[in-house]
């Protein structure tokens, strides 16, 4: 997709801070575009590229990675309660002492594709009451806004086949202020914000370690480790580091199990047998210690139950090192998790280091001979990796948000374990779980039987996959490897995951809920991508998915649009708290919502798809039909939308120029629900343009369109001027003519209303004063503009559509901008910003928007970059500056950053902002 135009910013007037311009006639290390408009990347001696190549057979380079989660106490998976109250069933206070079912955690973790056999760090600075060996946050109910990790970490580096990766830990010299943060913020309410790690005395005086975590590659199976530890406060302090690696228990949960072994071979080695894998050795420089116990629950204190003879459990290295307890760790130095401990007095200002390295066993020689010139060399690697895709090389600051945003995306890869079948039946060792599980939360998803590396959200705060986000994430990871952002879209149409009616699964929380259908819009762009970036043309993975989205789209069709009037309901469709009412549950007056964005996602969809069914026919293959079929339920989707025929159903309010949901009672009253929310704005997405390239290569489908339309006028002019050919005899196919697009885009565009500094809010400014109300028979609902945090427990309180930006949304805004213009050409214009008197084409519409979301990283005159707005520290102080988090979302306002703080997942798409754009080349912006 749009990786490769290259991008010329506007000069246009902006009432965001300003921030230095990317110099774009710098001929230095510029990309090379090709004729059509794409980014061809001459790299040169690169062997990251190289490695990529050469393992889309094996994928031998890919085994390793960063697929820990980062939390896997609490979620669905790990549920086995009645109520359905995974928080609770399974605490942060367990997590030390309690072996998982499905999956492992860690900090900084590291492991096989397999998770047989995990590596991560802990951390003891002689003060807290545990061993930091996973990220703390807080439950929902703890949390005045839900949800929320509370710690200081950021992905500083990694790359695809996790050849080289970094990330960077601060961890207090004080005790860490647990009970704190659970009870200050359990006590503050929703209109308070959040107490975080940086508002306790945990970094007073700057007393803390920098702790970065290093991982690089030898070979496949050779794996480096390195971490280092500086102490940026003022005076010497201590730090136990452990390097620790366990096995995964999968044999808990059966009868007669074979469990793998790991066992002191020699003082600083670890022979390590996991089970189907070939045996390992970790080997450390130096350490003052080497323990052992197992990865099984500590039944005492999680259950009261004793606990089996001789079983050295899952938090004896904790209760070692912490409490000084040695009976708590096999003194035969074996078990299946095992710890080097290295206790460390680190002078203020000094940095000490810890190293091991995981290898083959077959492997002899010294382990350190050439261990830090391998770092050394992985390092210039990635650099030489991820230069070319910097579209402004003379803009570091750019390439360090691109770089970073990518690395945030890789770190967020989780492997991920959820056979559904077996979470309801119960494992045989353990008891029965309850009944009421057979009716619950994914009881009708038992076909879901999900092994594989997912991307996740944000793998603290959502450590599971989400369809609509894994799209987003997807696009932006076919930037940097095309053939895992294929592997995505793939896993999550399969029998393993897709249902038998066709339904893509939403999220584990709910699969069964239902998120903008996008998979076709991101299956197109990865294979455009790929092909115009890599140049490769894979025409069987489009083939594929094409297959199943159509099940998916007759499922669309079939069951959420329940009158057959080609009018979309949805549900909450992950906008969350976006409405009036929560969209996803039955209406407290009786009804349907009637959904402007539910019905214009679907004809979106129908639009991605014609795109698909057309590439396919140009590679030879029997899809035209599939196209033309695309093109009339498009058609039908439209009238209904406008409403020519006259159903009482407009979704487009003349009054208002804008598209909104219409409430319809039993008995059969209808009421449109007046917000000026983005759900009005999703009808703009729902627009492609057909070229003279797409009618020369098909012909028949030119007259199979002209003859439709010649006997349906009513809908054909529905199409913007379909017989009147716009810029280079393209063709229009949007929910919006002329006038009505314009009509939104004065909205979107005013400052009063959608536009913020930093992109368009999901809620119009012009709530705030004047909140909706809706009246019916005497009850009232409202709907109030909130810039950032939630004021409601909908949907948990830890995401808010009532006001903040948005990314994915404001990339789609950006997105179609390029095509309309690339139907209406230069000549077209509008006002941008709304009664600024400024005129601008639709292009230079879409590179302001730009512009504005890129600012939220950027330091602004005051050297504080919006995402950081409440803690300047972070760009002031110089133990901190330079660090920033790509959030969930951003404050209407001012572009602080809000929600999950690690969401690298969708908001990485801000790297294809900061990709180079030819200011002349829009042709694939169809």
């Amino acid at each position: 997709m749009l990786v490769n135009i290259v991008y010329k910013w506007s000069d246009t007037t902006m009432s965001s801070p300003p921030i230095q311009k990317p110099n774009l006639n710098s001929t230095d290390q510029r990309p090379v575009v090709s004729d059509d408009g794409f980014l061809k990347v001459e790299r040169g001696n690169d062997p990251e590229r190289q490695r990529l190549v050469e393992d889309k057979s094996d994928h031998r380079w890919r085994k390793w990675g960063p697929w820990v989660s980062d939390r896997q106490w609490g979620p669905v998976r790990e549920d086995y309660s009645a109520d359905g109250n995974a928080w609770d069933y399974f605490p942060h206070d367990h997590a030390r002492s309690r072996a998982y079912r499905w999956g492992e955690d860690g900090l900084a973790g590291f492991c096989d594709e397999k998770q047989r056999l995990c590596l991560g760090i802990g951390l003891w600075n002689g003060n807290d009451p545990i061993l930091k060996e996973r990220l703390f946050g807080l439950t929902n109910s703890q949390g005045n806004h839900g949800e929320d990790v509370k710690e200081l970490y950021w992905h500083q580096d990694a790359t695809p086949t996790a050849s080289y990766q970094r990330m960077l830990y601060k961890y207090p010299q004080r005790a860490y202020p647990y009970e704190d943060l659970i009870i200050t913020n359990r006590n503050r309410g929703l209109n308070e914000p959040e107490y975080e790690l940086l508002d306790t005395q945990a970094f007073s005086d700057l007393r803390h370690f920098d702790v970065t975590v290093e991982y690089a590659k030898a070979d496949p199976d050779d794996i480096l480790w390195r971490v280092t530890v500086h102490n940026q406060g003022p005076e010497a302090a201590d730090i136990h580091v452990l390097l620790q690696t366990w096995l995964r228990n999968h044999w808990s949960w059966v009868h007669n199990p074979t469990k793998p072994i790991m066992r002191m071979q020699e003082p600083g080695h670890i022979g390590i047998a996991p089970q189907f894998m070939d045996q390992f050795v970790l080997i450390c420089d130096k350490s003052d210690e080497l323990v052992f116990c197992e990865n099984e629950t500590n039944t005492q204190k999680c259950f009261g139950a004793p606990l089996a003879p001789g079983l050295y459990p899952k938090d004896g290295i904790n209760d070692y090192v912490v409490n000084g307890n040695r009976a708590a760790v096999n003194p035969l130095r074996e078990g299946t998790k095992a710890a080097f401990i290295r206790k460390f007095t680190v002078a203020a200002g000094a940095t000490v280091c810890m190293r091991a390295r995981l290898r083959p066993a077959t492997l002899k020689g010294d382990a350190f001979k050439d261990f830090d010139s391998i770092f050394d060399l992985r390092q210039k690697e990635a650099d030489a990796f991820y230069k070319p895709l910097n579209g402004h090389p003379d803009h570091p600051e750019y390439g360090d948000i691109q770089r970073k945003a990518f690395a945030g995306l890789l770190w967020n890869f989780q492997w991920y374990k959820f056979n559904i079948h077996a979470w309801l039946k119960g494992d045989p060792t353990s008891p029965p779980p309850p009944k009421e599980r057979q009716n619950g939360r994914n009881a009708r998803w038992e076909n879901v039987d999900a092994e594989c590396i997912l991307s996740m959200p944000d793998k603290w705060e959502y450590p599971w996959f989400a369809s609509w986000d894994l799209a987003f994430q997807s696009v932006t990871l076919a930037m940097i490897d095309p053939e895992r952002a294929k592997r995505q879209l793939w896993q999550i149409v399969q029998p393993w995951m897709q249902h038998p009616d066709g339904q893509v699964p939403a999220y584990e929380w709910a699969l069964g809920d239902v998120n903008p259908p996008v998979l076709a819009w991101a299956a197109y762009r990865i294979f455009q991508i790929e092909q115009h970036v890599w140049n490769i043309s894979d025409h069987d993975f489009l083939s594929e998915i094409c297959h199943k989205l159509l099940l998916d789209f007759t499922w669309w069709v079939n069951r959420k649009d329940r009158d057959g009037h080609n009018i979309f309901e949805g549900g909450f469709l992950g906008l969350d708290n976006v409405g009036v009412f929560d969209r996803s549950k039955p209406l407290p007056m009786g009804g349907v919502i009637l959904q402007s964005d539910g019905t214009a996602w679907v004809a979106k969809y129908c639009t991605s798809m014609i795109r698909v069914a057309l590439e396919l026919s140009n590679a030879g293959h029997l899809y035209q039909s599939i196209a033309e079929k695309f093109f009339e339920q498009f058609l039908l989707i439209a009238q209904a939308a406008t409403n020519p025929g006259g159903l009482g159903l407009d979704l487009w309010d003349e009054q208002d120029q804008f598209f909104h949901d219409i409430l319809r009672l039993n008995d059969g009253r209808t009421f449109p629900v007046r917000v000026k929310s983005i759900v009005g704005l999703v009808p703009f997405f729902a627009v492609t343009v057909i070229d003279e390239l797409d009618l020369k290569n098909h012909p028949k489908l030119d007259q199979q369109l002209t003859w439709f339309l010649e006997r349906r006028p009513d809908l054909a002019d529905l199409i913007s001027r379909w017989k009147n050919p716009g810029s280079k005899q393209t063709r229009l196919l949007s929910l919006l003519r002329g006038h009505r697009m314009k009509a939104l885009l004065s909205r979107a565009l005013d400052e009063k209303q959608f536009l913020s500094p930093y992109g368009i809010r999901s809620v119009s400014l012009e709530h705030r004063d004047k909140p909706y109300v809706l009246e019916i028979d005497g009850q009232s609902w409202s709907l109030q503009y909130q810039a950032a945090e939630s004021d409601t427990r909908s949907f948990g309180g830890n995401s808010n559509w009532r006001g903040p930006i948005w990314f994915p949304m404001n990339f789609l805004i950006f997105e179609s901008l390029l095509r309309y213009y690339y139907y209406y050409g230069p000549d077209f214009k509008v006002e941008c910003p709304t009664n600024s008197g400024t005129m601008m084409t639709l292009k230079e519409v879409a590179l302001f928007l730009a512009q504005r979301m890129v600012n939220i990283f950027l330091p602004g005159p005051d050297g504080v970059r919006p995402v950081n707005r409440n803690y300047p520290i972070l760009d002031k102080s110089p133990a901190f500056a330079g660090n920033f988090c790509f959030h969930e979302y951003f404050d209407g306002d001012n572009g602080r950053g809000v929600g999950a703080s690690h969401q690298t997942g969708w908001t990485a798409i801000v790297a294809f902002l900061l990709a180079p754009y030819d200011d002349q080349r829009v042709s694939r912006f169809k």
